[in-house]
């Protein structure tokens, strides 16, 4: 009896994900997460103008993004080769190919290429209208 319920919930739960959307497209989670790669809770700041910026970033082998913060949040998803991310007084964070992560918040942090070939990273970032997307 267990069994057939729990087959009953399973088959409403696969039916309910799929009928989100028409057949032939699936939905494959990249991210889902309420903290950033360093534990702190992800809030949105209230802005006048919220904005939402997506950029495709190119860091080159050898090369890094300098020292900066966000003071909101920024996810990132990495294409190509290995991103290392230094983050003051904490250890660095290595994301590879096809990983997705959360920037830290109001935190300084440092994007490096260790590798030889590009690193190429989708990001998005949940900014204001007319403000930069970093601090230095």
């Amino acid at each position: 009896m267990k069994k057939i319920f729990l087959l009953f919930i399973l088959c409403g739960i696969f039916t309910t994900v799929k009928s989100q959307y028409n057949a032939g497209v699936v939905l494959e989670q990249l991210l889902k997460t309420d903290t950033t790669s360093i534990g702190q809770k992800i809030e949105y700041p209230d802005f006048e103008e919220d904005e939402v910026s997506i950029y495709k970033v190119t860091i080159q082998p050898g090369q890094s993004t300098g020292w900066h913060k966000h003071g909101f949040p920024v996810f990132g998803y990495v294409m190509q080769g290995t991103l290392t991310v230094e983050v003051e007084n904490k250890a660095s964070h290595d994301y590879s190919v096809n990983s997705s992560f959360s920037e830290v918040i109001n935190t300084m942090h440092n994007g490096i290429n260790k590798g030889k070939v590009d690193v190429v990273l989708i990001a998005f970032f949940m900014g204001e209208k007319g403000k930069p997307l970093s601090e230095h």
